[in-house]
C-alpha cells in the first residue's frame, strides 16, 4: 500500500484538449494540461504540486547544464475497453529510476511522490489518453540538479517532475538499422544501465550520421571491440536464430534493462519460445543470417513498443528481411497490447489502475 501524499492541485483555467487531433500525434510533441513538481533541499523532499503545465525559470548557473545530473524515465498509460485508464508497470520504472538516481549520486524518490503523484496526475488528465489501438499517454517523470553555482560537485537541490504526452505509434513502419563500430556509447563501469540525459546525448552524432545513410537507428556494439552488440538507441535488441531468441544480457553493466525487454522475455516464455540471455557476437549473428538461420531482429522500448527491424547493415554487408512473414515479433506486439488495452487478462500485476 502506497502511502497517503498530500498533494497541491491547482487545475488549469482551461484545458487544451480540445485543440489536440488525436488522428495526428506525433512522439512527444504535445503535453497535458497539468504536470507535477517537487524540489529536494535541506536534506529532504518539499511540498509536492500538480499544477498547469508551463515553463520553468531556470538560473543560467543551474548545475544541471553544466555537469549533467539529470535522470528520466519512459513510462506509458493505457484505457482498458470499459475506457479506464491504467498505468503499465510503474513500480519496475519507479525502481530503475532510483538505480539511475544512485548511480548519478542524486537523491532516490520516495514510492509515494513518484508512483502515488503519478497516479495523480493521470486520474487528474485521464482524459488525454487516446482510445485507439498502439496509442497511449506517454509518462515522462524526470529530475535534474538544480543548484545555480557552478562548481564540479553533486548539487544539494534537485528538482523531480512528472510532464504527459497522449502519442501514437513511435516507429510506424519496419526499421533500417546500422551497426556501430566506431563510436562508443557505454562501458564497463560506466552509466550505460542508467538512464541517464547524457548517455542520449552522446549518442547523437552517431545516431545523425546513420540517418544521413538512410538508417533509422544504431545498433550500439562494445566499447572494446565493436564486436559485441548491446542496445539500440532507444531500445534493446532481439534476434530470433532457429528456434531459440536472444538477447544481450545485462551483466556488462552497459545497457539499459528495459521494461519492456523484461515483458517481451516473459511473454516469449510463456508463448513457448526459448529465450537465451548473454554475449551475442555480431559475427555470429551475420554467420546465422548467411546460413539462413537468423529468421527475426526485432527492439523493445516503452516508446518504441516492440519494432521490427527489416535491414541490419554491418560493415558493408546488409541483412535484410521481410517482416510480413515473421510470426515471433507479432506475437509479443498482439499479447503486450492486449493486456495493456484489456483485451488479454493481466495475469502478473502489470497494470496498475488509476
Amino acid at each position: 500500500m502506497i502511502a497517503a501524499l498530500d498533494i497541491q492541485v491547482t487545475k488549469t483555467s482551461k484545458s487544451r484538449l480540445s485543440e489536440i487531433d488525436f488522428d495526428h500525434l506525433p512522439f512527444g510533441k504535445y503535453f497535458t494540461d497539468h504536470m507535477l513538481e517537487v524540489d529536494y533541499a535541506d536534506g529532504e523532499w518539499k511540498k509536492v504540486v500538480i499544477r498547469p503545465f508551463q515553463d520553468l525559470s531556470l538560473s543560467p548557473a543551474l548545475a544541471a547544464i553544466h555537469y549533467g545530473q539529470s535522470i528520466f524515465e519512459g513510462i506509458k498509460a493505457y484505457k482498458d475497453r470499459e475506457g479506464h485508464p491504467f498505468i503499465f508497470r510503474p513500480f519496475d520504472n519507479f525502481r530503475r529510476f532510483n538505480i539511475s538516481a544512485e548511480r548519478m549520486n542524486m537523491p532516490v524518490v520516495p514510492e509515494e511522490i513518484f508512483v502515488e503523484g503519478m497516479r495523480r496526475l493521470v486520474e487528474l488528465d485521464k482524459d488525454w489518453i487516446p482510445m485507439k489501438n498502439d496509442y497511449s499517454l506517454y509518462i515522462r517523470p524526470f529530475m535534474f540538479a538544480s543548484d545555480d553555482i557552478i562548481g564540479v560537485k553533486s548539487s544539494d537541490t534537485y528538482k523531480f517532475m512528472i510532464i504527459l504526452s497522449p502519442t501514437g505509434p513511435y516507429y510506424s513502419a519496419p526499421m533500417r538499422i546500422y551497426v556501430e563500430e566506431k563510436y562508443t556509447r557505454a562501458a564497463r563501469g560506466g552509466v550505460g544501465f542508467a538512464k541517464a540525459a547524457g548517455n542520449y546525448g552522446a549518442s547523437m552524432l552517431a545516431t545523425a550520421e546513420a540517418k544521413r545513410q538512410g538508417y533509422d537507428q544504431v545498433l550500439w556494439t562494445d566499447a572494446f571491440e565493436h564486436k559485441y552488440v548491446q542496445e539500440i538507441g532507444t531500445m534493446n535488441v532481439f534476434f530470433v536464430i532457429g528456434k531459440k531468441v536472444l538477447t544481450p544480457d545485462l551483466e556488462s553493466g552497459t545497457i539499459l534493462e528495459g521494461v519492456t525487454r523484461d515483458s517481451a522475455i516473459e511473454v516469449l516464455r510463456q508463448e513457448g519460445y526459448t529465450v537465451e540471455e548473454g554475449s551475442i557476437h555480431i559475427d555470429d549473428v551475420v554467420r546465422a543470417y548467411q546460413a539462413g538461420e537468423l529468421k527475426e531482429v526485432f527492439g523493445t522500448g516503452t516508446a518504441a513498443t516492440i519494432s521490427m527491424i527489416k535491414e541490419l547493415k554491418y560493415e558493408d554487408f546488409n541483412m535484410t528481411f521481410n517482416t510480413d512473414t515473421w510470426t515471433v515479433a507479432p506475437t509479443v506486439k498482439r499479447v503486450l497490447t492486449d493486456i495493456r488495452e484489456g483485451r488479454r487478462k493481466d495475469t502478473r500485476g502489470w497494470m496498475f489502475k488509476v
